[in-house]
């Protein structure tokens, strides 16, 4: 065995320079990350459609659990860098982290608790319990585990290997987008399918199964590589050292606060009468990095998948979801950290420019900040294709005519002509009742409820036109889908299906309840209580909403398509998802410059003892931003979702001015060298206290040979005093 400070290094084998262990490391972490990501792609549907939660409660849960995990490095790197080391840690912790993903699994097989058969767990509680603990210990695994990995690939390198360790880092964030974005894109696949016992339902245990499974190989991989990882001792309750050496300087310096005692270079060098030089020397190490981090959370800003759901996303021969389009961000990275590590670094080292990690870092700010206002420029076209709703103190209101002939209208202030079974173009707003004339009819005051749109149905009464109102939506549907509703104006009950929807039995002038039907093609089945079938093809963009109306005149045969009339209430998504793609790119190529340069820059500028702590720290920023989106987000309340961009932008231009500074004052430190130099110091003072000890010693020994001798005690005895007087000084 060689020995590189605290670190036992067993031979190496290695493949171009890298050790062979690095390749156990990058293979765990990409098994590791496809888990959690895979986990986390359904989790909120999970919440929705099996725990049956609303929206709200489903959301704020997944966030809590996602702060945790990022919360949890801070425990992990404690337990890594103080008790257990770096690789004991992540064994112990996979194991419950595999455990967490198991019960899971388990938690959403709704055949445990459905002793009916029916179809719904009878014991909701039990499968929320077990989806709690199992969620508790992923998110302590996963959290603990985080910081020591990257840390630990670190320590498989010497100090001559510089130049690979940085591509190790490179490859290690390849590693974890290539499991993510793959996971991000087979679990959803999984959760479709039909699976169960009693009855077929989505299939939720194997969509957690997979993860939980893929968790094991993690572990085994891990594991298999034991014999040729480099294994760092931990030494000691190392954070609880740490903060009683800064809080014994804080102290000290607050009681020597007056003039008459000298100043000293730096405010830690208080400790001195108490801790050693290279504990103070390390602590002030991690303190110059920790004070760098503190702008950094605004980095990980919002994403924009609630942008995409107002957008158009077919691209000819692809369709892409809204929730698709986040994966955009991993298939860039694949593309770009290799450029960047083997193109654009290179390219300006060659220039002869000084483009040191904090300068990378600072860009990759910059490009983030541009991210948000390209995303706030899309925002501002998409505005511009939206409906205009009504206003808090408005109604909108729209006509259909029912009748089998046309019908002059006047609606307030407007007037113009119905054809029979057509709709007027647009929603009318009125911010008062309004005086409504209906053909020759007399006149009547309607009055609309404030904030609703409503769709005024006339039909035939006796002689006279009379209006039926119908509240309408008042928002673009969710997640890109299309709001779908028919008008029956048949002259009996019709039912209307389609896919597995049912708009339920529709009564002669009444209207159906909504369904949201995806984009593509819909096949709408129109029965009546005879048995008679009608079908109705109908191809859907993104985002738009259709009343249905099936007329009077309606019947049912070859052509029955004729009797039914569209009328558009919102128009579908016009803007392309390919205008997202600038922003993603921006913000991944900002991500790739800012990201594995921290993950590297905190591992080379900590001391040894301390690499998973400031690992944990650079996650805790991720933690915080986090945080800070959903402040950011429920605080202002702005009306614009562009000016929130823009809020962004500038809070982002902000942290990138005040970083720069920050990193224009910071020196570049060799935790190796200033520990080296301490540990040098350390064996002379050792040395002169071990002479000391042998003259003390030797007095000793002296003396009590002496000792018969009356004449030569005092002599002895001063002597004595002198060695024990010199030992103490």
């Amino acid at each position: 065995h060689s020995w590189r400070g605290d670190i036992q290094q067993p031979w190496q084998a290695t493949v171009c320079g890298y050790p062979i262990s690095i390749f156990f490391i990058v293979v765990n972490e990409f098994c590791e990350r496809f888990s959690y990501y895979g986990m986390r792609a359904v989790l909120v549907l999970y919440f929705k459609y099996f725990l049956r939660w609303d929206d709200d409660f489903a959301t704020t849960i997944y966030h809590t659990f996602v702060a945790l995990c990022y919360l949890t490095p801070i425990l992990g790197a404690i337990v890594a860098d103080s008790w257990l080391g770096k690789f004991k840690t992540i064994i112990y912790l996979s194991i419950v982290y595999a455990l967490g993903q198991v019960i899971l699994a388990v938690s959403a097989i709704h055949d445990i608790t459905d002793a009916n058969k029916d179809g719904t767990p009878d014991n909701m509680g039990f499968h929320v319990a077990l989806s709690m603990v199992g969620l508790i210990l992923i998110a302590l695994g996963t959290g603990g585990i985080k910081p020591c990995v990257a840390a630990f690939g670190g320590d498989q390198f010497g100090d001559h290997q510089e130049k690979q360790r940085s591509t190790f880092f490179s490859i290690f964030y390849l590693s974890i987008n290539a499991g993510s974005l793959l996971s991000t894109v087979i679990t959803p696949i999984l959760r479709a399918q039909e699976c169960g016992i009693h009855t077929q339902q989505k299939c939720y245990p194997l969509a957690f199964g997979v993860p939980a499974a893929l968790m094991v190989v993690a572990l085994i991989v891990f594991i298999v590589g034991s014999g040729m990882y480099n294994k760092t001792a931990p030494q000691g309750n190392i954070m609880v050292k740490v903060c009683r050496c800064i809080g014994f300087a804080i102290k000290n310096r607050f009681r020597h606060r007056s003039s008459q005692y000298p100043k000293r270079a730096h405010w830690m060098d208080w400790a001195e009468e108490k801790y050693d030089k290279l504990l103070i020397a390390q602590v002030k190490m991690v303190l110059k990095v920790l004070f760098l981090y503190i702008p950094l959370p605004m980095f990980w800003g919002s994403r924009w998948t609630l942008q995409a759901t107002t957008m158009n996303g077919d691209f000819g021969i692809l369709i892409i979801q809204p929730d698709q389009m986040q994966t955009v961000n991993p298939i860039l990275i694949l593309i770009l950290v290799p450029i960047m590590d083997s193109i654009i670094y290179p390219l300006i080292a060659k220039c002869k420019l000084n483009f040191t990690p904090l300068k990378r870092m600072t860009v990759g700010m910059f490009f983030a900040a541009l991210a948000f206002v390209a995303a706030a420029l899309v925002q501002i076209q998409i505005d511009q294709t939206l409906p205009k709703f009504p206003s808090s103190n408005e109604g909108q209101a729209k006509f259909i005519n029912m009748m089998n002939k046309s019908l002059p209208i006047k609606a307030g202030a407007n007037q113009f002509m119905l054809e029979s079974f057509t709709a007027n173009e647009d929603y009318l707003t009125f911010d008062k009742p309004f005086e409504l004339i209906l053909g020759d009819g007399i006149p009547e005051m309607v009055s609309l409820s404030d904030g609703t749109r409503n769709t005024m149905v006339i039909v035939q009464d006796g002689v006279q036109p009379r209006p039926i109102a119908f509240k309408d939506i008042t928002s673009k549907p969710e997640q890109g889908a299309n709001a779908i509703r028919f008008l029956n104006g048949f002259a009996s009950t019709v039912n209307v299906t389609v896919r597995n929807e049912d708009f339920g039995d529709i009564v002669t002038n009444n209207m159906s309840k909504y369904i949201a039907v995806p984009q593509g093609n819909a096949e709408f089945l129109i029965r009546n209580n005879a048995g008679q079938v009608c079908v109705y093809n109908q191809k859907f963009g993104f985002g738009s909403s259709y009343t249905y109306i099936i007329t009077p005149t309606f019947a049912f045969g070859p052509n029955c398509q004729e009797g039914i009339r569209p009328v558009l209430d919102i128009r579908p998504n016009s803007i392309h998802m390919a205008w997202q793609i600038p922003q993603y790119f921006l913000i991944t190529a900002g991500e790739v410059v800012f990201s594995v340069t921290g993950l590297e820059f905190s591992y080379s500028q900590a001391p040894s003892n301390m690499k998973s702590v400031l690992q944990a720290g650079w996650l805790l920023t991720v933690a915080v931003g986090n945080i800070i989106v959903l402040i950011v987000a429920e605080a202002a309340t702005l009306p614009d979702q562009w000016a929130e961009y823009i809020l962004f932008a500038s809070l982002l231009v902000l942290v990138c001015i005040i970083f720069a500074i920050m990193a224009y004052f910071y020196t570049y430190i060799d935790p190796t060298k200033i520990e080296a130099q301490f540990a040098q110091k350390e064996p002379d003072e050792k040395q002169k206290r071990k002479s000391l000890e042998m003259a003390r010693k030797d007095s000793v020994e002296h003396y009590k040979g002496d000792r018969r001798s009356s004449d030569s005690s005092s002599d002895s005895s001063s002597d004595e005093d002198d060695v024990i007087q010199q030992s103490k000084m």
